[in-house]
């Protein structure tokens, strides 16, 4: 601005009226309210006296208000060091008794006058409406489920606190029953999700129907409601599942393709004679559902203590810890397999087998882990690892060949696709030198989802091998399908190779079926030389087996380096 210049000077009035705001200012001693022009219009009002003093605008505060500016100012905590105090509040209007509600946030600040009490107040207020919806929206959604209007999940587990804790205290009984729809899949596929919708909220209301006063019914999941059962014995339970059961499947579902059939299968636990927790009585009714529905779709399974069961699940939680900590703890080893040529016994690769080392030192095989990771859902974690473990040792050694075993699990895990794909692109040339073996059974389970991996694997740069070929039988159609470079017959058959005819015949046989589709073959478990000439004659690729040489945590190529370079020194 140049000297001698008129200020310029903005406009405030105009600036919060554009945006939808009222100024005001509150002298306490006289209660006049002066407003801006704005007001009426903002607030829906054609009498601009109705709030010309403090009086008069309580007047407009509807009943249910938990926080007015009066009581922001009056009864407020901070008091004025000079500078005022600061304020901001909601709260409803109604300019008539049955009018509409409107929803106002009035920010401010009072002053104080000599005897510290509040003398002015100045601020600003603006409509909310659709904020204050929204907000509302989110506080209701976070407690209820939107589709069905129960509670949900959420809101469900901290009844289900309160009810345990009250039992706990009355030292009476509650229950708790997990109700899940029956193939709601099939009516999703067959009807469409709308349908399945339909059927949910119906389930939901025929659920309800059947309850109680004192009981609590809430949306568990998908197809899942969970329901809270307060004052209930065991045997209250079952009068209680059995009549849910029956009102869900009674009657047949009205929808807007015509009438559905539809049944529930429930699982349920009474506490805390059987669970003490809620994460155990969720846990206990997700168990009996399951058992449920295994034993019969459409019945109720109850709880009951199992020694053999709490064994499994404290050997569970076990095992779960003694996996994760390894992992944590870089604990997780490999041992490795030779795999040799069949005709110069010259090291073809060695497969890569996992180990956990325990934090005593001892070594724990892949057998005694891999069946409990794949049971608690573990079994991709140790998968990552090896595979990481086994790039890195190619990456060491450039002139290494490995190979190492995918679980069913990692072959349709997109995480594990990922992980491939960017491992190997870190280090190009490792995939070139790398074998992924695949079990016969895994492959077979789903013929379009294998190729789909073996397709990935071999973009990816590396070969693939069957595991265990000849367990499953396989067809030739299959074989040639899923475009794998080796098979490796299942030991099963091979080390009986010198004393059954019915084995030799069928490796035999596995071994010409590879030769024709172009296939190389491994031998697993070969025993013995007599074995190792059968096959020679075959005209199998490699061998494996206790005649070859067992895993072995140390690294066998060192030594072999080792001995190379002794001999060398020594000529």
């Amino acid at each position: 601005m140049r000297d001698g210049a008129p200020a310029e000077r903005i406009d405030v009035a105009g600036i919060i009226q554009s945006l939808g705001e009222a100024p005001y200012e509150w002298r306490l001693d006289s209660d006049r309210l002066i407003w801006g022009a704005n007001a009426p219009q903002i607030l829906g009002l054609r009498d601009a006296s109705l709030i010309a003093s403090g009086r008069a605008f309580a007047n407009l505060l509807d009943p249910g208000n938990v926080e007015t500016r009066f009581d922001a100012i009056m009864h407020g905590e901070r008091k004025d060091e000079g500078t005022g105090v600061r304020y901001q509040i909601q709260y409803c209007l109604r300019a008539a008794p049955r009018s509409e509600k409107t929803w106002i946030e009035d920010t401010g600040r009072w002053y104080a006058g000599p005897d510290g009490r509040p003398l002015r107040a100045h601020g600003v207020i603006r409509v909310i409406n659709e904020r204050y919806a929204h907000e509302q929206e989110l506080a209701y959604l976070s407690q209820f489920d939107g589709q069905t209007g129960e509670i949900n999940r959420s809101h469900l587990s901290k009844i289900l606190e309160q009810t345990l804790q009250e039992s706990v205290r009355a030292r009476t009984s509650c229950g708790f029953l997990l109700v899940a729809i029956d193939n709601l899949g099939r009516i999703n596929e067959a009807y469409g999700y709308e349908i399945a919708d339909e059927v949910i909220s119906a389930v939901a209301k025929r659920l309800r129907s059947k309850m109680r006063g004192e009981d609590c019914l809430g949306r568990f999941s998908g197809n899942k409601f969970g329901i809270i059962l307060r004052n209930c014995s065991p045997d209250d339970l079952l009068v209680a599942a059995d009549r849910f059961l029956a009102g869900v499947r009674d009657d047949v579902v009205a929808t807007a393709v015509g009438p559905v059939a539809v049944t529930a299968t429930m699982g349920g636990v009474t506490a805390p004679r059987h669970a003490r927790t809620v994460q155990e009585i969720l846990a206990r009714a997700q168990e009996t559902l399951d058992r449920a529905k295994a034993k019969r779709p459409g019945s109720f399974f109850a709880y009951q203590p199992s020694i053999e069961r709490e064994a499994q699940r404290r050997e569970n939680v076990r095992s779960t810890e003694e996996i994760v900590t390894a992992l944590n703890e870089r604990r997780i080893l490999l041992a490795y397999e030779p795999v040799v040529h069949t005709q110069t016994r010259e090291t073809a690769f060695y497969e890569c087998l996992m180990r956990i080392q325990r934090a005593d030192g001892t070594i724990v095989p892949a057998s005694a882990v891999i069946p409990v990771a794949e049971r608690l859902g573990l079994v991709r974690l140790l998968d990552h690892r090896v595979f990481e473990l086994t790039v890195r040792e190619l990456v060491a050694n450039p002139t290494l060949r490995l190979s190492f075993n995918v679980s069913p699990a990692s072959t349709i895990d997109p995480d594990w696709w990922v992980r491939l794909g960017s491992l190997l692109r870190t280090h190009p040339g490792a995939a070139p030198r790398l074998i992924v073996e695949i079990t016969e059974m895994a492959a077979i389970h789903d013929i379009d989802d294998t190729r789909g991996f073996v397709t990935r694997v071999k973009d990816a740069g590396c070969r693939i091998a069957i595991d265990d070929f000849g367990a499953g039988y396989t067809s030739f159609r299959n074989l040639r399908k899923l475009g794998v470079d080796i098979v490796k017959i299942d030991g099963s058959f091979v080390q009986n190779l010198t004393r059954s005819e019915d084995d030799r015949t069928f490796v035999r046989t596995l071994i010409e079926l590879g030769r024709r589709l172009g296939l190389e073959t491994i031998a697993e478990w070969v025993q013995d030389e007599q074995s190792a000439s059968i096959l020679s004659a075959w005209g199998c690729h490699y061998l494996q087996g206790a005649l070859i040489g067992m895993a072995h945590i140390d690294r066998p190529w060192l030594k072999n380096t080792l001995d190379d370079t002794a001999r060398a020194a020594s000529a």
